[in-house]
């Protein structure tokens, strides 16, 4: 961390205002971006999902529940692993709970991993969370949303983030979809890397403070997360 350059409270002041301005100008681009985000084009998902869920075999349609709107976070628990992706646990513990009011807002939210359904369960409840998991395993619905990439090769979907790089067989992501009057699926979005802070509150919390994120000296960024029942450990 530099040394902070220290003013009176006058100075101060002067430099927050003005700071300030470059805030409001960055909420009207951010109010700007997410209308424009919602004008985006919409495609109708033609596959037949179906997940393994707590109450049996359920279709893609089903997980919405009686709202319009899917909001899926693709968690990062291969088929064959032992335990979640650290990472991915870290921003579950930011929407963990929030459920309730999104339903308030006529919106879903549920995870959804390649793992098998008891593996997700049991990861669950070591962590203590209670949004909704479900099973992808088999269905190809992690390689058609651009998080999945079996022995690290592109798939139809390309690579990773709308790119040709592929980093790992298992990425995160989040996709949106609405599910329209007639009863058909669309997916209206999908975001990916850095695209995906927007859910972790302890990073925007941490990019308020001098010191930030403060990840800059470390070997790679998030290498200090834990599980949160591994710090310390």
């Amino acid at each position: 961390m530099t040394t902070p350059h220290i003013v009176n409270r006058e100075d101060w002041l002067e430099a927050r205002k003005a700071f300030l301005a470059r805030e409001k100008a960055f909420t009207r681009e951010r109010d700007a971006l997410a209308a424009a985000r919602r004008d985006l084009p919409v495609v109708i998902v033609e596959k037949d999902y179906q997940f393994d869920t707590p109450s049996g075999r359920r279709s893609l349609g089903d997980l919405f529940g009686s709202h319009p709107q899917l909001v899926v976070y693709h968690f990062m628990f291969g088929e064959t692993w032992e335990e979640g992706c650290p990472s991915c646990s870290f921003w579950a513990d930011n929407y963990e709970r929030l459920d309730v009011h999104l339903a308030a807002r006529d919106t879903a939210l549920v995870c959804i991993s390649n793992a098998p359904l008891e593996k997700l369960l049991a990861y669950r409840k070591r962590m203590g969370w209670s949004f909704d998991w479900v099973s992808s395993a088999g269905n190809g619905f992690g390689v058609d949303f651009g998080v999945t990439f079996p022995d690290k090769q592109q798939t139809a979907a390309g690579g990773y983030n709308y790119s040709e790089k592929i980093f790992g067989e298992e990425m995160p992501g989040i996709s949106t979809f609405l599910k329209l009057a007639d009863g058909r699926i669309a997916h209206s979005y999908s975001t990916y890397g850095r695209g995906i802070d927007i859910l972790n509150t302890a990073y925007n919390i941490l990019d308020l403070t001098p010191m930030g994120r403060h990840e800059e000296a470390l070997d790679y960024p998030m290498a200090w997360v834990r599980r949160r029942d591994r710090y310390g450990a």
